[in-house]
């Protein structure tokens, strides 16, 4: 990389690192993305192994800014560039006003000021900047991804322009995982973390303080006003409301999937340890055990947990992955008011004779950090801790959701699973719980439990592990069984270590 780009911040190195065929970037306003990717397109136009760029603003200025900023990146470099020129490109009926660089590489870099339908035939790099804010950005992507097919680049840059803009729908379809593309945010917070001020004040001779700082991003925040969350957050607007309907999660529904509930009353936690264990597995005996032995040990299963103590609910959600990749339920345990010990017997009891278990997720924020340690220890990097955040939430809520679009989970036909679900809303551009709790079938207080176990148990089914600590797993019958779900005459204790592929890795 040339010493000039030893300038860039953090996140415009990772832009300009990311080799991608197709990336995009949802960003704050005037963090400088713009500029490095005509850093990154100059470099290529100037090698005679790169390639030509067709840059897509959505006016003029923007056009002659990015190819004059392009041209002094050529300048820095000392790479041969010859006068920016003004050109006309027909299109259909018209002509459209283009600035155009040439390099001695005889590659160009050409900057439209609006969208060209003569993009189709062209090949080289697409740039699309702004483009939350183009009159048809589906049409122009469509025209865009043609250059991929002959080894050519798309480049998509915007701020956000309200949550049902197009721009919104494809960094939510990347999310989801329904669009291959590789996907870059960069927030205003995030750009002066990184020293996006540090270099303002460079730039203008200013002395850098951290007073300084805090009196500029002030400044900058309260210039937007009401628009500062969209502008500068990448927060899209209007983006409340419900995050699935009823209509999607009934749709979803099967009937005679079994909800285990099980509550133990508030002195169960003050009686002997050998009293709560005998009633445990009395509970587990009957009513758990014989929904694990329906479950089809050809199956890969994984699992999601959410974790409660005395104010919410623990729900533990396996799901199995069919041969069609739909995730199919086959019970669901709720536990109230039960203590953290017992709450690990009946966790280890459940996925210690799992069929084909290949990972489990689980809430490991505050209390629930306990119970996924000791599953971690026990069951080593199958079990990942999850730390519930809004960085969480925000990437991998819109795959779950495309799962209810798709059709490819299924839950039980439950009242109070619904009720969870219907509590997931969307909050500053993220679906997430919403604070208020909901009262169940029951009466009793719900905050939308099992719809984070299930959405961690979905999570779970797509986790890629490469290779597993095996644990000794126990068939229905008490014996311990193999990886492969046959039983043995093992009489529990640990067994070997043993490799195995994943489910979608390879045979078992």
């Amino acid at each position: 990389m040339p010493d000039s780009l030893s300038l860039l911040l953090p996140y415009q190195r990772r832009w300009m690192a990311d080799t991608a065929q197709v990336k995009v970037c949802e960003k704050s306003r005037r963090v400088g993305i713009t500029w490095t990717e005509a850093a990154d397109c100059a470099l290529s136009a100037s090698s005679r192994a790169g390639m030509d760029t067709w840059y897509i603003g959505y006016n003029r200025e923007m056009a002659l800014e990015f190819v004059e900023t392009a041209a002094n990146w050529a300048r820095r470099f000392n790479r041969a560039a010859r006068a920016i020129e003004e050109i006309a490109i027909a299109d259909e009926s018209r002509d459209i006003q283009a600035y155009r660089v040439r390099f001695a590489s005889g590659h160009k870099i050409v900057a439209l000021s609006s969208r060209p339908s003569n993009l189709r035939g062209k090949q080289g790099c697409a740039v699309i900047d702004e483009a939350a804010f183009h009159d048809d950005l589906p049409g122009l992507l469509k025209a865009a991804l043609a250059f991929t097919m002959w080894g050519g680049r798309v480049r998509v840059i915007s701020t956000h322009n309200g949550a049902d803009n197009p721009f919104n729908e494809l960094v939510t379809d990347i999310r989801a995982g329904r669009r291959p593309y590789s996907l870059h945010r960069v927030t205003f917070d995030e750009a002066v973390a990184e020293g996006l001020y540090r270099k303002i004040a460079a730039e203008r001779g200013i002395e850098w303080s951290a007073e300084g700082e805090a009196a500029w991003k002030r400044e900058i925040i309260e210039f937007y006003g009401e628009n500062a969350e969209e502008e500068l957050n990448c927060v899209p607007r209007a983006s409340g409301g419900a995050f699935l309907s009823s209509v999607m999660v009934e749709s979803r529904m099967r009937e005679g999937v079994a909800v285990i509930r099980w509550e133990t009353p508030a002195e169960f936690a003050e009686r002997p340890e050998a009293a709560r264990r005998a009633e445990t597995e009395a509970f587990l005996e009957e009513r758990v055990g014989p929904a694990l032995e329906a479950m089809d040990p050809a199956l890969a299963t994984c699992f999601g947990e959410d974790f409660g103590r005395l104010g919410d609910l623990t729900v533990i959600w396996p799901l199995q992955i069919g041969a069609d990749l739909v995730r199919r339920t086959p019970f669901v345990i709720e536990l109230r008011n039960v203590p953290f010990r017992q709450q690990e017997q009946i966790l280890f009891y459940v996925v210690d004779r799992m069929p084909r278990f290949i990972g489990g997720a689980m809430d490991a924020r505050g209390n629930g950090q306990y119970l996924a340690e000791t599953a971690r220890q026990r069951y080593g990097a199958r079990i990942a801790q999850v730390m519930l955040s809004l960085e969480w939430y925000r990437e991998n809520m819109p795959r779950f959701r495309a799962a209810f679009e798709d059709g490819t989970i299924e839950l039980p036909r439950d009242a109070d699973i619904l009720l969870d679900h219907r509590a997931l809303v969307v909050e500053q551009g993220v679906a997430r719980i919403a604070e208020r709790r909901t009262r169940g079938s029951d009466d009793k207080a719900r905050h939308g439990d099992s719809a984070i176990a299930a959405a961690l148990a979905y999570y779970a089914s797509r986790m890629d592990v490469a290779e597993i600590d095996y644990r000794p797993a126990v068939a229905p019958g008490g014996r311990a069984r193999d990886p492969f779900g046959a039983p043995s005459d093992e009489d529990g204790g640990e067994l070997a270590v043993r490799r195995a592929r994943l489910f979608g890795r390879g045979a078992w």
